[in-house]
């Protein structure tokens, strides 16, 4: 077993993953947004806050989170206003740097959920039969709620095979449950915007992500 990545805090057992393989033992979520700054480092920390809430294991069932920007701004840091929007939520902050998004990461990853329409097409423009894993955020959110969990494999099965499940059943309905309206599907960005702002966005990005971990793991958030 290894220790998390200083850089990224990301527990992935062992690292038998390759560009060409999909191994059994592991489940990556791929957050997009443009800057990888704002919108998909919030995401990204409140999914791994939310996965160790409910189950309580740095392990995740092997279950990996990680995130990139279309226009990723390598190597920087987070936004102030993202790190304190995380620190009100108690979720963890410490360790990132930004990402340029990659063929690698596309890939790699099992689930990719974008804060937008433009970046869940820019996704699926790089090829890598990305269009049955790619959601944006709220799309999946909205599917998710529509699937009966109970026809989901037991967490006895495992996450990874439970959350693959998952992904299949919800890119079987996406053409049959539409969105009310564009917009019902996308996250605004906040960059530049004052901390209310971030607070909004935050606390959409945490309610749309709620149903998902619920599905994913079997476990609601603790109240």
């Amino acid at each position: 077993m290894t220790a998390p990545d200083a850089g990224r805090g990301i527990w992935d057992g062992e690292e038998t993953r390759t560009f060409t393989g999909l191994p059994h033992d592991s489940f990556r979520i791929l957050h997009v947004s443009t800057g990888n700054v704002c919108r998909s480092p919030i995401t990204e920390r409140l999914t791994r806050h939310a996965l160790a809430d409910r189950l309580g294991d740095p392990l995740w069932g092997g279950l990996v989170v990680e995130s990139a920007g279309t226009w990723g701004h390598e190597g920087a840091p987070m936004e102030a206003n993202a790190e304190t929007v995380l620190a009100e939520f108690g979720a963890d902050a410490s360790g990132f740097t930004g990402r340029e998004l990659l063929d690698e990461h596309v890939i790699m990853a099992d689930l990719v959920l974008t804060a937008t329409r433009d970046h869940r097409q820019q996704v699926i423009s790089m090829g890598h039969s990305a269009g049955l894993r790619t959601f944006t955020l709220k799309e999946f959110t909205r599917l998710v709620k529509a699937i009966d969990t109970a026809t989901l494999p037991p967490l006895e099965e495992g996450l990874v095979i439970r959350a693959r499940a998952l992904v299949r059943a919800a890119a079987a309905l996406r053409g049959w449950l539409l969105a009310p309206t564009a917009e019902a599907d996308e996250v605004f960005d906040p960059y530049g915007a004052p901390l209310p702002f971030f607070r909004s966005i935050g606390d959409e990005i945490n309610e749309a992500l709620d149903p998902v971990v619920t599905a994913l793991t079997g476990v609601p958030a603790r109240t």
